[in-house]
């Protein structure tokens, strides 16, 4: 093996740990919006969580999550809010996954 084919693996490598990483911090990020948003709505939040899960498959990102979310939360909470506390979500949720 060359260490150009070394090189090349240790950079796939890194992009599927990082792509990992980034998933589950977008998981729980969703996770803990769920929880929030079915506070505001009275309803249960492994319910809830499910629906926004389901919700999150449509397109890569966040943005059919902030969407669903706000379609939901209207008169509850304005988009402003919803967005600021999702950039949180994800922050603690990237935090959290990087200590392990």
């Amino acid at each position: 093996m060359t260490t150009f084919d070394d090189r090349e693996n240790a950079f796939e490598n890194k992009f599927a740990h990082d792509a990992e990483l980034r998933f589950k911090a977008e998981a729980r990020a969703v996770k803990a919006m769920a929880q929030w948003a079915a506070g505001l709505l009275d309803q249960p939040a492994e319910a809830y969580a499910s629906a926004l899960i389901a919700a999150d498959f449509k397109e890569p990102g966040q943005e059919d999550v902030v969407r669903k979310l706000i379609a939901d939360l209207d008169g509850k909470a304005d988009e402003a809010t919803i967005r600021s506390r999702m950039a949180t979500a994800l922050n603690v949720a990237a935090e959290d996954v990087l200590k392990g």
